[in-house]
């Protein structure tokens, strides 16, 4: 998404727009990554079947270098796939040329607008270095770029209280920049689809002055950019709905795409996610438009559903990690491990609606605990894994590799179809309540369980 956004700002303002003196776009890509001989093949495929993709790799003399790429004569980096056109992690669908950055410096010290599309367990290693490179342009914060983050996920701390971070709290604390030139911009978009030019929305959300300038320089003709206040709520719900979306794909392939199952599934994914945007928000936005669209379509079709559909047919196994080739980070993997964190520590209680006894928040989420059961498998493998900076703030040290368990193929996916079946089963416990009467919907807005020292240490400044 990172790479389609960037790509679609390039269309607007670097390659047909008069403003194109006046804008200059980059992206920043590590060196060093190799896109591997499998997907060199694909690449090759999809520029076979785009003329004038042919024609322009073959003026530059890039196009020799996918044919030995694909017969294994030489190595292709992803930096210099992306220079081309193409993105690693979505190589069906040529982009438009990009100018590729690789020093970190060089592409942010100028930087009026920096887009953060890095996953979010990353995001707290790089803008540790980009605060630095900002202090030392200018100390004063309030004259560094405005960052707009598209990033989705969690990280779940319990110091000085148990509360969860966001990117943009993540950004804000470990780069000084002020919650006002933070913003989240999100929405119900696939990559592909938004690139292919087919109708969009999203919103951009934070401090009103700059969400308004900045919805119009996003908007283009099929990707409307609303604007709203409630960051918090859009974050949490970005973060949630890949946690979710990985059930939905569950369900979708132990039930054989059954629509009714999912629907069911959805429900109660729904309920949830309304509950928990309720303890974290104190005045969260509705579940619908965007917000809904958002979930729905994850739910329906993106990177975190189909990881959710390969574990449920036994194609992929929560110990093979969240870095699938071809996809990149499965972002709900670890935004799992940090909601179960946070609403399972014994220090967050609320009132049970039907008992009045008070009860850690993953009690009242059924969907939450049998994710966070499949995912580690029944808490043998530490998702936590997926986080090494996070790994590394909790003990002070480097994170050693995660551990690989060696086990007979057909012994592994017999384990895996079990998992699946249990998921399956706690989905359709009889004994369970109508979500909406489990959760005490019908009162949320009251404000009764919202807790601000959940959220509170992030935006203590807004």
């Amino acid at each position: 998404w990172g790479s389609v956004f960037i790509g679609m700002l390039q269309k607007n303002y670097g390659l047909y727009d008069p403003m194109r003196q006046r804008v200059s776009v980059s992206i920043w890509r590590r060196e060093g990554k190799i896109v591997g001989q499998k997907v060199a093949a694909q690449l090759l495929e999809v520029i076979n079947n785009f003329p004038d993709v042919i024609r322009r790799l073959r003026e530059n003399g890039s196009y020799i270098k996918y044919v030995e790429a694909r017969v294994g004569d030489r190595e292709l980096y992803a930096d210099e796939v992306l220079r081309d056109g193409f993105c690693a992690n979505m190589v069906s669908v040529p982009l438009c040329p990009l100018k590729v950055v690789t020093d970190l410096e060089e592409a942010v010290y100028n930087a009026d607008i920096v887009i953060n599309s890095i996953p979010s367990t990353e995001t707290r290693a790089v803008f540790e270095r980009i605060g630095k490179i900002w202090s030392q342009r200018n100390p004063d914060p309030s004259t560094w770029p405005l960052v707009v983050s598209l990033s989705k996920g969690v990280e779940c701390t319990t110091e000085p209280t148990p509360h969860i971070m966001t990117p943009t709290g993540i950004i804000h604390e470990v780069s000084k920049l002020p919650i006002n030139r933070l913003l989240y911009l999100g929405g119900p978009n696939i990559a592909q689809e938004v690139w292919e030019g087919k109708y969009a929305t999203s919103r951009i959300c934070g401090a009103e002055y700059n969400r308004r300038a900045l919805a119009k320089f996003f908007r283009s003709p099929n990707f409307v950019v609303w604007d709203h206040p409630d960051v918090v709520t859009h974050e949490v719900m970005g973060g949630l709905k890949n946690v979710y979306a990985i059930g939905a794909g569950i369900i979708s392939a132990a039930t054989n795409h059954c629509a009714t199952s999912m629907a069911v599934y959805f429900s109660n994914a729904c309920a949830e996610m309304v509950f928990i945007t309720h303890l974290l928000s104190q005045e969260p936005d509705y579940l619908a438009g965007p917000l809904l669209a958002d979930t729905y379509v994850t739910l329906l079709k993106g990177r975190n559903a189909w990881y959710g559909e390969q574990l449920g047919s036994a194609e992929l196994f929560p110990e093979d990690g969240a870095h699938v080739p071809g996809k990149g980070l499965i972002q709900g993997v670890s935004a799992t491990e940090g909601f179960f964190e946070l609403l399972s520590h014994e220090d967050v209680q609320v009132r049970h609606p039907q008992t009045g006894e008070n009860v850690t928040p993953i009690n009242l989420l059924p969907t939450l605990n049998a994710l966070h059961d499949i995912l580690s498998n029944d808490g043998t493998l530490d998702l936590t894994t997926r986080s090494p900076a996070l790994r590394k703030r909790r003990s002070g040290r480097e994170p050693s590799p995660a551990p690989r368990m060696v086990m007979d193929a057909s012994l592994k996916r017999e384990r895996a179809l079990k998992s699946v079946e249990a998921f399956v089963n706690a989905m359709k416990d009889a004994s369970a309540s109508d979500p909406a009467q489990s959760l005490a919907l019908s009162r949320l807005s009251e404000g009764q369980y919202f807790n601000a020292s959940l959220t509170l240490p992030c935006f203590q400044d807004a």
